[in-house]
């Protein structure tokens, strides 16, 4: 699916969205984020580490989940943690 990019990345075959706008761990104690990041593995919504409380990397390393995509709208990248790779990708338009 991604070509130039690292093998957890390569191993992606369908792109998780965020389901909703928000860090999943900072609403459970009232913080606030910068911007969001959606794991790749389990499809969870977190912080990146702009947030005071860095929750998707802290994920990524207490889950072994490799890759992250940007939540942010207009952002179509991903970083692969364990290769400290990156790579963007070509949004999807569904035409109707």
């Amino acid at each position: 699916m991604l070509k130039g990019s690292c093998s957890h990345m390569k191993a992606i075959e369908t792109l998780k969205q965020a389901k909703r706008r928000q860090c999943d761990e900072c609403v459970k104690i009232g913080a606030q984020w910068v911007h969001l990041r959606t794991c790749q593995e389990c499809g969870t919504t977190l912080c990146c580490d702009n947030s005071p409380n860095r929750h998707a990397t802290k994920h990524a390393r207490a889950t072994q989940h490799p890759v992250i995509a940007s939540a942010e709208p207009g952002e179509y990248w991903l970083y692969c943690y364990p290769d400290d790779a990156f790579t963007e990708y070509e949004a999807k338009v569904e035409r109707h």
